[in-house]
C-alpha cells in the first residue's frame, strides 16, 4: 500500500510529530501542502490529512491545498492536534471531511489528539497541554494507522 501524508505543522512540530508516528506504521511520507506532488497524491492508495487547530479550525494551508486539488477516487484520513477537545457544536475536522468527500474520497478515519497550546490567551499561561502530546498520544496515532492500514475503520 502506498500512502502520503500531507500535514501542516507550523507552531511547535506537535502535529509533525504525530504525523511522523503514523507514517512509521503506514509506510509514508510526510510532506507540507507546499511540497506535495499531485501525481504522488494520485497514485497514493490512501492520504492523511492534518494540521494543528487554530481559533477551532484546520491551518488555512491544508485547507486551500485540498480546495485546490483535483476531484478523484480514493482513500482518506483526517488528523488534528489541539489544545481543546473538538466541540460538537464547533466541529474542527468535520469541514475537511466534507471538503474531502466533496472530491471524491473515502474518508476513512478521523484522529485527533491534545497537543501544546499557545493561541492567546493561553500565552499567559505559558501555554496548555505543555506535556502533549506525550507517549500515550502517539501510540494511539500508531495503533490508529495500524487500523487504517490492516483496512479496517479505526475508531477514533
Amino acid at each position: 500500500m502506498k500512502a502520503v501524508i500531507v500535514c501542516a505543522s507550523v507552531s511547535h512540530g506537535n502535529t509533525r510529530r504525530v504525523a511522523d508516528s503514523m507514517a512509521q506504521v503506514l509506510g509514508a511520507k510526510v510532506v507540507s501542502p507546499e511540497q506535495a506532488d499531485l501525481a504522488g497524491l494520485v497514485g497514493a492508495d490512501l492520504v492523511g490529512f492534518g494540521s494543528g487547530v487554530f481559533y477551532q479550525r484546520l491551518h488555512p494551508r491544508l485547507i486551500e491545498f485540498v480546495k485546490a486539488l483535483p476531484p478523484r477516487r480514493g482513500r482518506a484520513f483526517v488528523f488534528a492536534t489541539s489544545g481543546l477537545p473538538e466541540l460538537p457544536l464547533v466541529p474542527f475536522t468535520r469541514p475537511l471531511v466534507r471538503l474531502l468527500e466533496g472530491k471524491g474520497f473515502e474518508v476513512v478515519g478521523n484522529f485527533s489528539c491534545r497537543a501544546l497550546d499557545t493561541m492567546k490567551p493561553f500565552t499567559l499561561v505559558g501555554g496548555i497541554q505543555k506535556q502533549r502530546p506525550n507517549d500515550g498520544d502517539l501510540a494511539a496515532a500508531r495503533a490508529f494507522a495500524a487500523g487504517l492500514r490492516g483496512g479496517q475503520k479505526p475508531v477514533s
